[in-house]
Parts: structure tokens; C-alpha cells; sequence
């Protein structure tokens, strides 16, 4: 008997119970812990079949922590393996999966200091071609190697700062070297994930750095239809700015302009073939953060 058949025996009539097909909806919505900031992401459109791979691919997103660096556990099975499903480890609707950084090569410290967006903390990081940090991996790089090393943990620290509205933390980033060009494995940008959260002061930043709107990522998503897509309040100055990028910047236009404007201003279609804008899911304000050692932290 699975957790969730056991769930639902206990309310209502335990013979009907029994005899009636599994009751869990197609698509519901979970909870994500980060453990290491105490964080909480929710995740909607989740499914039984929907693997552990592609629940990291929406956390790179949702949770702005690059699916690299991800490491999911649920109550007490241990690390959940990328090909498995939800519904392999009767993870119920409403449920909550811990999400922690893999500990090594100094992650940890780097993901807190840019979720925290303090530019002090990330200069002693390992950041900047001039710092003085090292890991047990680092210290034994040729030089070309621990540049791309440098390079990569920045980048890192640029897309978390960016998807939290840090502007201190990205300025400093920037002005520093970080690549507002390079892409977690799924071809996302810190551009991505700032105009899905919704983080306008970051995304002028990112916008003057040199960012492109129309960068693709695994999923043929643009940091456009991205914007498009997800309902902020300050959408309207939003798709304004990249809109005014766009037009200013002929080398980040695609080929045919009309299917770009229509990613600002294009509308979905209801089932009548009628126009439509159904605003798509808020992300902006949906995360809160747990005090350490809540019990909030299993359910």
C-alpha cells in the first residue's frame, strides 16, 4: 500500500476508499526547501510521472540554483535519482522535497553568500581572477583552468543574485567580470530567471551589461516569453524595458520582428479560438523563508 493510498483511508468511508481508483489529481502543486537558507519554493504543474530531472529543471528556475548544483531528498529516502518519478517515491500533493547544494569545491558558502546578496562575502568567495580563495580541487588547476573555474563560480553567484533582485551583488559581479552571457546546463541566463521573478533593477543591469532577450534556453524559452508568460504586478514596465532593448539593439532581434513583438503583446487563444490573456501563475513574492530548524521543514 502506498503513503498515498494510506493518506486517504483514513477519512470517509474506508470501503469506497478502497475500491475507488487512485484519487490524486493530475497536477498539483509541492513545496521545495532549501535547506541552506531555509527558503521555501512552490511548484506548480507538478505530476506523478514527472521525473526527478525534470523537477530540477524547474527549480533552476523557480529556485534559482543552477540543476548542477542540486541535490533532492524526500523525508528519509536518501538522494533522489534524476530517472525516477514523483510518484516512485509517493511524494503527495502538497509535499515538501528538500533541496540541498552538493558540498564540495566551496558551493555551499557561495550559494549562501549570493542568496544573501552580500558583495563583502562573495569577494572572498573565489569570484575575482585577483582572489586569494582556494579549495581542495582549485589549488591543483593550471592556470587556464582555474580561470574557467573562477568564471563559472561567478557566473553561479550572478544567476542566484539576479533571480533574488540583489542589485548590489550583480553590480559588483558585473563590474567584476562575471559573463551575463554564460548559461546553467538547461541554457538558462541570469536574465531568465531576473524577468521571471520579476527583478526589474536587474534586469536594467544585466540589459546594460549586455544581456540578450532573445537567448534560448533548453525549452526554447526566451527571457521575453518568459516575462510574457508569467503575470508580475510590474509586468507592464517590464515588458516596456526589455521592449525598448529590443528596439534599440538590432544584433539582439531575431529575424522576423513581428514574432518577437508578439511574445510582449501576443494573446493565447480559449478553447472558442476567441482571444485571450489568462494571466499565467505569479512567482514574484511566492518565497518565504522558514526559520532554521522549523517544522515546517517535513511538512
Amino acid at each position: 500500500m502506498t503513503r498515498g493510498h494510506r493518506v486517504r483511508s483514513r477519512v470517509g468511508d474506508p470501503q469506497a476508499a478502497s475500491s475507488a481508483p487512485d484519487l490524486a489529481p493530475d497536477v498539483f502543486v509541492m513545496r521545495v526547501l532549501l535547506e541552506e537558507t531555509r527558503e521555501m519554493f512552490p511548484v506548480t504543474n507538478c505530476r506523478g510521472d514527472m521525473t526527478v530531472r525534470e523537477l530540477k529543471e524547474e527549480l533552476d528556475l523557480v529556485a534559482g540554483i543552477p540543476v548542477d548544483l542540486q541535490r533532492l531528498q524526500y523525508l528519509d529516502q536518501g538522494v533522489l535519482m534524476d530517472d525516477t518519478t514523483l510518484k516512485f517515491h509517493d511524494v503527495v500533493p502538497g509535499g515538501i522535497i528538500s533541496l540541498c547544494v552538493w558540498r564540495y569545491d566551496g558551493w555551499t558558502e557561495l550559494v549562501l553568500a549570493a542568496a544573501e546578496g552580500d558583495p563583502s562575502k562573495l569577494s572572498c568567495l573565489g569570484v575575482t581572477e585577483d582572489s586569494f580563495y582556494q579549495t581542495a580541487n582549485s589549488q591543483h588547476l593550471k592556470e587556464k583552468q582555474w580561470k574557467k573555474w573562477v568564471s563559472q563560480r561567478a557566473f553561479v553567484a550572478l544567476y542566484i543574485a539576479s533571480h533574488r533582485g540583489h542589485v548590489e551583488a550583480v553590480q559588483y559581479l558585473l563590474e567584476h567580470g562575471a559573463n551575463c552571457l554564460s548559461r546553467t546546463p538547461v541554457g538558462r541566463t541570469p536574465l531568465h530567471v531576473a524577468a521571471a521573478m520579476g527583478q526589474l533593477d536587474c534586469i536594467s543591469l544585466l540589459l546594460k551589461y549586455g544581456a540578450s532577450t532573445n537567448d534560448k534556453d533548453a525549452k526554447g524559452m526566451t527571457p521575453v516569453v518568459i516575462s510574457r508568460r508569467l503575470n508580475h504586478k510590474h509586468n507592464e514596465r517590464q515588458y516596456k524595458m526589455l521592449l525598448l532593448h529590443w528596439v534599440a539593439n538590432p544584433s539582439d532581434r531575431q529575424d522576423r520582428p513581428q514574432g518577437v513583438l508578439s511574445n510582449f503583446f501576443g494573446s493565447q487563444s480559449d478553447s472558442d479560438g476567441k482571444p485571450s490573456r489568462k494571466p499565467a501563475p505569479d512567482l514574484s513574492g511566492s518565497v518565504r523563508r522558514l526559520p532554521p530548524g522549523g517544522a515546517a521543514a517535513r511538512g
